[in-house]
């Protein structure tokens, strides 16, 4: 399971706040974690506000708190540089105004992350946002295991995994990719995707933020975090914070302005034999 948060922009005008906040707390803690819980979640008895939250905290209290020793073997931080992003020089981070010339705030971050529940078991959930990286992208990608034993067994090293990807922003669709054989004769197989794009029919479908205002007014509070909801969050990612204020990070700025994050972030998923999608 992989949920990326990808922005191409920079602090902007919030270095202040960010200066103080950083990735971790800023992205992971409420935004990522909050979709890990909407795609994790066992499904409610009901649509009640209540019973989804129930669900979402369920989650929450199943994730495996990291250690403060094992820190830098789930969790890989990362700085941008200067760089390129779409096609313009870019300043990186300890360039921007209001930035402190050796800031170790992180704009970058991924994790590893295990669920200690019977659904989840041994299945790796990694989560990565970052700024200025290579485009905007929010998207989960739900990767299925391999059969023990393939069919196509002399084909085996052309297969690629099946995947069902969830694109959320800029563009909406549900995507679900899988091997199909070539026409003809031969036994040739290749990769193909079935898109379900019904959002692109719809030109009047609201914001994010007109959504939570209209629910807000109205009284549905299923999109909003209950107090439970927000402790069970900060405490997943407590013991990586306070790691990380204790040391400084040397290889800051690791990652140029336009890229996919620093390699730690490559190798972290690496070690179990996948790749970022």
């Amino acid at each position: 399971m992989q949920i990326t948060v990808a922005e191409e922009v920079g602090v902007e005008t919030r270095a202040s706040f960010y200066e103080q906040t950083g990735a971790l707390r800023d992205m992971i803690q409420n935004h990522l974690l909050q979709i890990l819980c909407m795609v994790a979640m066992e499904a409610p008895a009901s649509l009640e506000s209540g019973e989804i939250r129930d669900r979402k905290v369920d989650v929450l209290k199943s994730i495996r708190r990291i250690s403060p020793d094992k820190v830098d073997h789930y969790a890989v931080r990362g700085q941008y540089g200067r760089g390129k992003v779409n096609g313009l020089k870019v300043n990186g981070y300890r360039q921007e105004e209001g930035i402190a010339h050796d800031s170790n705030t992180e704009t970058f971050v991924a994790i590893k992350f295990y669920l200690d529940n019977e659904r989840w078991e041994d299945v790796p959930f990694y989560v990565r946002t970052g700024k200025k990286m290579k485009e905007k992208h929010s998207y989960i990608t739900i990767q299925f295991k391999p059969l023990p034993n393939s069919t196509f067994s002399e084909s085996s090293s052309l297969l690629s995994a099946n995947r069902l990807i969830i694109n959320i922003q800029p563009q909406m669709d549900i995507r679900l990719q899988f091997m199909s054989k070539k026409p003809g004769l031969s036994l040739q197989l290749k990769p193909v995707e079935m898109i379900f794009d019904n959002f692109a029919c719809q030109t009047d479908t609201p914001e994010a933020y007109e959504t939570l205002l209209l629910e807000a007014l109205v009284g549905d509070l299923t999109l909003f975090m209950r107090s439970d909801q927000v402790e069970e969050a900060w405490d997943v990612i407590k013991t990586i914070q306070e790691t990380w204020e204790k040391t400084k990070d040397p290889s800051f700025p690791n990652y140029a302005s336009g890229n996919w994050g620093p390699d730690d972030s490559d190798a972290l998923v690496e070690r179990q034999g996948h790749q970022w999608v």
